[in-house]
């Protein structure tokens, strides 16, 4: 299968029209009818209805198998150019809003870094493909567990911190005033569902071995400062990292006391990095 057909398909059928496809691809909409159709001739089964333009049941399967093989070329590219290339100086750090800990800031180089907050889906596939040398993901995790990572290259990860995790509550909540909370007495409470902010709901559900864990709210967004306000204003209770979670206006931080479950922080990187990037590793890593 012809990878620069396979990524016509998916622009075609991401913006649903041959010409913007054309327009964005830097193609004619005839080069871009060529490709689909050399594409399902190669396949033998249509792959888009054309009015109005979308992808059929077998181009819909195809689509499930073309993101990850699209970026597995992707990431064998970065790869190679990374082995091929001199260190660049600088370092360009993606990581969530909660995996920056007190220890990951002063690992960093006094200067140079760009530092990109992005989902924590995002981060592995920008260090695969070489958008960012260092990447930090986060979640929830038994003690000395690893994260469980999508696949999506030959990604080599380091265990940076674990510390314990609170629930965060607006301060006149009944049970702001307690020692301790049990993540399983909580299952039908209203919670936020901010996955790219806070400990996504679905880690929760798998801590606790079940339960509701309804969402009240969901915040699409990476801006812990608007989760905060959020859980301060009574919206939904929310999971942080013990560190993150601390001192927050208008909210309490309640211990959670089981399960037994820690914020996990990992670092990711591919190759062999040099520069500032093998020296961040190094602090991060291989520093007492």
């Amino acid at each position: 299968m012809d990878p620069h057909l396979l990524r016509t398909y998916v622009t075609v059928a991401r913006l649903a029209s041959f010409s913007e496809a054309a327009r964005e691809l830097g193609y004619t909409q005839s080069a871009v009818s060529q490709h689909i159709a050399a594409l399902e001739q190669d396949l033998g089964a249509p792959l888009l209805t054309r009015r109005p333009v979308a992808p059929t049941a077998v181009g819909e399967r195809l689509l499930e198998h073309a993101g990850p093989l699209l970026l597995r070329l992707d990431a064998a590219r970065a790869d190679i150019v990374r082995m091929a290339a001199t260190p660049a100086p600088g370092l360009t750090l993606a990581t969530t809003p909660t995996a920056i800990g007190p220890g990951v800031l002063a690992a960093l180089p006094p200067s140079g870094v760009t530092l990109r907050v992005l989902t924590r889906a995002e981060i592995p596939a920008a260090v695969a493909t070489g958008a960012a040398g260092l990447g930090l993901v986060d979640g929830l995790a038994a003690p000395s567990d690893p994260l469980r990572l999508p696949d999506v290259a030959p990604l080599t990860t380091h265990g940076v911190a674990e510390e314990p995790v609170s629930v965060v509550l607006p301060a006149g909540h009944p049970l702001a005033g307690r020692s301790g909370l049990r993540l399983g007495d909580l299952g039908d409470a209203r919670w936020l569902d901010a996955p790219d902010a806070a400990l996504p709901l679905a880690q929760l559900r798998a801590a606790a071995g079940g339960g509701a864990f309804r969402s009240a709210l969901r915040y699409e967004g990476t801006d812990l400062r608007t989760l905060i306000t959020l859980a301060a204003a009574g919206h939904g209770l929310t999971l942080l990292p013990r560190s993150t979670a601390t001192g927050l206006p208008g909210t309490v931080a309640v211990p959670l006391t089981a399960p037994r479950v820690v914020h996990c922080t990992e670092l990711l990187h591919g190759g062999s990095p040099g520069g500032a990037a093998a020296e961040t590793i190094r602090r991060l890593v291989e520093s007492p």
